[in-house]
């Protein structure tokens, strides 16, 4: 996965990927993303010197849109230690979650984007104890959505998808928040797939 960290307000963005060729294509569409929401543009992005980082094309990319390039220096990660500390963050509460959870270890891709929510969500010391999203957006942040990863769900069916005489819900697990959508991440294990709804009902006390 790549980590992406606003260095104002400490707002992290998580992107699992297949290689680290595709940091790129991901560094542009997050670049997209967070200038439009933000109203301003990235000035200097601060990487350690793997060749995701210091391709020629990348590198390319940011002169051209004016992005400062920082590079550490050969085994100091300290120099980049925001970044590392949020890597080591989010690793630590994947496995704590999947282990929690009783998730196998190919569900953490959804552990981490939960474990990213939840941190800009949380106060942190680093902006006197404000959330990343508060420092963000300027309001304080929402925590009625929060859920915990691998609590069972009841997703109700849709009227067409069934008769009178066969059951309204059936029994998945909590994976996560959907991107782009109003909806939750939901694992069907008896389909064996992800689905998206937001007509469900949590319970909470259960793992």
């Amino acid at each position: 996965m790549v980590t992406f960290i606003d260095d104002y307000s400490r707002r992290c963005w998580v992107y699992p990927i297949k290689r680290k060729l595709d940091v790129f294509e991901v560094f542009k569409a997050s670049k997209a993303r967070v200038e439009l929401d933000s109203g301003k543009k990235i000035k200097c992005l601060r990487t350690d010197n793997g060749r995701e980082y210091t391709d020629g094309e990348f590198f390319a990319f940011c002169k051209q849109e004016g992005i400062e390039r920082q590079f550490t220096v050969t085994y100091t990660p300290q120099q980049n230690g925001v970044a590392e500390r949020m890597n080591r963050t989010l690793a630590e509460r994947i496995r704590a979650m999947l282990r929690i959870a009783g998730l196998s270890n190919s569900f953490w891709a959804e552990a981490a984007k939960i474990a990213c929510y939840v941190i800009n969500r949380s106060p942190s010391i680093a902006i006197e104890l404000k959330t990343p999203m508060e420092i963000w957006t300027g309001k304080p942040a929402d925590y009625s959505n929060l859920h915990s990863l691998g609590c069972p769900v009841y997703v109700m069916y849709n009227a067409q998808e069934r008769t009178k005489l066969d059951p309204k819900s059936r029994r998945c697990i909590f994976l996560g928040y959907a991107d782009g959508v109003k909806g939750y991440r939901l694992w069907d294990p008896t389909a064996h797939k992800v689905v998206i709804s937001r007509d469900v009902i949590f319970v909470e006390d259960q793992l």
